[in-house]
């Protein structure tokens, strides 16, 4: 058959498709599919089989609603055959007809749910996402079986032509929100999606901002308590990741494990979050500062013991800590991409061997890599912001050890400014501090018992602010 030569040819007649041919009531009858990504025993069960024991007259329609066991088929014209050919449907031709039937029998090899490393729980659910962008819909169908659930797919890259899903509750999340979203997922120009990571520039408001203007999750319970305070989720097919916009930055103080335990205790948990961001990017700057510049407020016995500790270095202070950073940071990459067992050996070879080695040679001292160390351990306090405390770390070292305290101070005026200007979809990234939003406070650092949160965050906006019992 001509058509499917002239498919074949655009497709580079590659190996993995395939043509089937069968002779019903003097007619031939053609499958094209890529064998390599459709369930082949459904393709028997569902098509092959039927065409096989079929014996009456023939034609598409017919085909379609009589013989056919398929759940999806739909009709379709010329100019859609390689385009539902390349997202893994099977083709159904009959001769002498101009269109095709399109047969979804799409499958590939996939993990099960299960719990995600990055976000485990000591309770609470333990579903995870995987790459399957079926099977994130499928779970969020379940913990969502509402008529209120939109989900809005669109193919985004002009060669990977990836699905790309929006998520969100129509009785909740923001219209005019919805509508600036969809807008800018359509409008992305690029060639190829395998993560939301590809689109989040082409979303967000400042591309090129250090901080991140989104929230992220692996688990369905984490993004469907989101959109129940009027957020929107996008998933892409390939990733277990789901983002969702807007996005507040005290959202990485909060953790799912929160809500499955005491609030007092949660409240706490929160507390110490807060001041392990805090510790992970100013800490080393501070000590380099008191150290060069501010001396005298340290109490006598810690300025002797520091001095007897570093007065034989070859490199000063500032050299001395950013050398233990960067080392630390060459570490850390190391181990994260060895092989998991060579990677837990060289972190105790690099921190103990090299580290011990480096005091006992007289090249770093204890206090730096001390002060060092609990900056680096305190940034997975809040793991998703790791990546811009790291650099925030780097740049208060500069500012304590140039300007000292008043550098520091300084910085963390600029930073927090900076960051309360950020205002994407007209959600203030500091809220519910600033502007201070009395309701929405009661799920800041500190939690309030879930009886006492009877209204969604008026951070965001939703299209109904209290919380309780809807008709379905």
């Amino acid at each position: 058959m001509k058509i499917i030569e002239d498919i074949k040819k655009q497709l580079n007649n590659n190996p993995d498709i395939l043509e089937r041919q069968f002779l019903i009531d003097n007619k031939n009858v053609y499958l094209l599919f890529i064998k390599s990504t459709i369930d082949k025993t459904l393709l028997v069960h569902s098509v092959i089989s039927p065409l096989l024991d079929y014996k009456g007259e023939i034609s598409l329609n017919i085909l379609s609603s009589s013989v056919l066991r398929a759940v999806e088929v739909e009709k379709i014209t010329k100019e859609q055959f390689t385009k539902c050919l390349l997202r893994n449907k099977v083709l159904l031709f009959v001769e002498g007809e101009s269109g095709a039937l399109s047969i979804d029998m799409e499958f590939f090899p996939t993990r099960q749910p299960a719990e995600p490393p990055t976000s485990p729980t000591i309770q609470g659910p333990r579903e995870g996402f995987t790459e399957s962008i079926k099977t994130t819909i499928a779970l969020m169908r379940k913990q969502l079986p509402s008529k209120h659930l939109v989900i809005k797919s669109f193919f985004v890259g002009e060669m990977s032509h990836t699905q790309v899903s929006m998520f969100y509750m129509d009785n909740l999340a923001d219209k005019k929100t919805v509508k600036q979203l969809e807008k800018r997922i359509k409008n992305i120009n690029t060639d190829i999606v395998l993560d939301p990571h590809y689109i989040v520039e082409f979303i967000v408001g400042r591309p090129n901002s250090l901080f991140e203007q989104y929230g992220s999750a692996e688990k369905p319970d984490i993004v469907t308590a989101k959109l129940m305070e009027g957020r929107i989720a996008i998933a892409v097919d390939g990733s277990p990741i789901v983002i969702t916009f807007p996005f507040m930055m005290f959202e990485d103080i909060q953790n799912s494990n929160d809500y499955y335990t005491n609030s007092h205790y949660a409240t706490f948990i929160r507390f110490i979050r807060a001041f392990g961001l805090i510790m992970a990017t100013v800490i080393p700057g501070v000590y380099l500062s008191l150290r060069l510049y501010h001396y005298k407020v340290v109490p006598l016995k810690y300025i002797l013991t520091i001095s007897a500790t570093t007065q034989n270095l070859p490199f000063t202070p500032f050299l001395e800590m950013l050398f233990i950073l960067v080392l630390f940071q060459i570490l850390y990459e190391v181990s994260l991409r060895l092989p998991r067992y060579l990677g837990i050996a060289t972190s105790i070879v690099g921190a103990l061997v090299l580290g011990d080695t480096g005091v006992q040679a007289g090249l770093i001292s204890p206090p730096g890599i001390i002060v060092i160390a609990l900056s680096l351990i305190a940034v997975y306090t809040v793991p998703n912001q790791a990546p811009q405390l790291n650099i925030i770390r780097l740049v208060f070292l500069f500012l304590g050890g140039t300007l000292g305290l008043f550098g520091i101070v300084g910085g963390m005026i600029y930073f927090i400014n900076y960051i309360n200007s950020m205002n994407e979809f007209n959600t203030p990234n500091l809220a519910p501090y600033a502007p201070r939003i009395t309701d929405d406070l009661k799920d800041g650092l500190h939690k309030a018992p879930m009886p006492k949160m009877t209204k969604r965050p008026k951070s965001v906006k939703s299209i109904d602010e209290t919380r309780g019992i809807h008709n379905e």
